[in-house]
């Protein structure tokens, strides 16, 4: 990338955060490194529509956007998807099936017409963990493990601020969910899923189509809920013993969490650090992301100016 002229204020960084319920659009203001305070576009996005509908919504909340930004944009995208040629690749996971196979980047770009030269697609977690890396509670470590907890288990582990995705010191491809607990995968016990399920299991409502959410499990857990504690306290001590041995083999000098889920922090933290350390896991620093929500935006437009590509 060659870099802006002396004197010259570069223009904002448009960048696009996909999710499963939404899809978030802004310019980021690289020498600032921040959100520009206006306009935040997040509009709701059906991760289980067709192809076209998908990408016509995405391309509405960035079309969105004002002009003149950098015809470069860094799209913050979930796996699994291929980021360097921006095909997805969505089969049997649940979510943006319609998308296996489709070249997402050359659909978007037909859509943004003269609005974008090129689209850097990331791993959302990823996106995550360079963004906190970048200018919030990852600042200052050289190696360490960003997690975003929702729905199921993303993560990222950073070594002087890029994201490692092969080799022996991370899980398979880099991602926690890859893990085992329990004698089955992560994500049936660490998950909105296995949240619940072991809940129902708990009240002996197994098979109850009203199950509480985890929003309002947390309530309960702190309105004195044993069940609901509990349900959590499971959950993240299972997290504490899977991550213990990558902690440690990474060598990373702090955990940090991002995620609608950290927002159950009083009761995420607890368990999660007594879990690890159950499992012989190293002394280091659990922290709350410092931009739960700026993070990945920060970190998508990041990684379109010239980020080098994952290891």
């Amino acid at each position: 990338m060659s870099a802006a002229p002396t004197g010259r204020t570069p223009p904002p960084v448009p960048v696009l955060d996909i999710g499963g319920t939404h899809v978030t659009a802004a310019l980021v203001d690289p020498a600032a490194g921040r959100a520009l305070p206006s306009p935040v576009i997040r509009t709701p996005l059906e991760s289980h529509a067709e192809a076209d509908a998908v990408l016509d919504a995405v391309a509405r909340a960035a079309l969105a956007l004002p002009g003149g930004h950098d015809p470069r944009w860094g799209v913050a995208m979930p796996g699994p998807f291929d980021y360097a040629t921006g095909v997805g690749r969505f089969a049997d996971v649940g979510k943006f099936e319609s998308l296996n196979g489709v070249d997402v980047g050359a659909g978007l770009r037909e859509r943004l017409a003269d609005r974008s030269e090129r689209l850097c697609f990331v791993n959302d977690a990823d996106a995550f963990a360079v963004g906190e890396y970048r200018s919030g509670a990852a600042a200052g470590h050289e190696r360490v493990i960003c997690l975003t907890l929702g729905t199921g288990v993303g993560s990222s582990f950073l070594s002087r601020g890029r994201p490692v995705h092969t080799g022996p010191l991370v899980p398979p491809d880099g991602h926690a969910y890859r893990l085992t607990v329990h004698g089955g995968p992560l994500e049936d016990t660490v998950s909105r899923r296995g949240i619940r399920t072991h809940y129902a299991r708990l009240t002996d409502a197994t098979g109850d189509p009203h199950l509480p959410d985890v929003r309002d499990l947390a309530a309960r857990a702190r309105k004195g809920d044993a069940a609901a504690r509990q349900a959590f306290r499971y959950a993240f001590d299972a997290l504490g013993q899977a991550l213990a041995p990558w902690i440690d083999r990474f060598e990373a000098t702090a955990v940090v969490i991002g995620g609608s889920m950290a927002r159950s922090w009083d009761l995420i933290h607890p368990a999660l650090t007594s879990g690890s350390a159950s499992a012989g896991g190293p002394d280091v620093p659990v922290l709350p992301a410092r931009h739960p929500e700026e993070a990945p935006l920060l970190g998508a437009a990041h990684w379109a100016r010239g980020t080098p590509e994952v290891s």
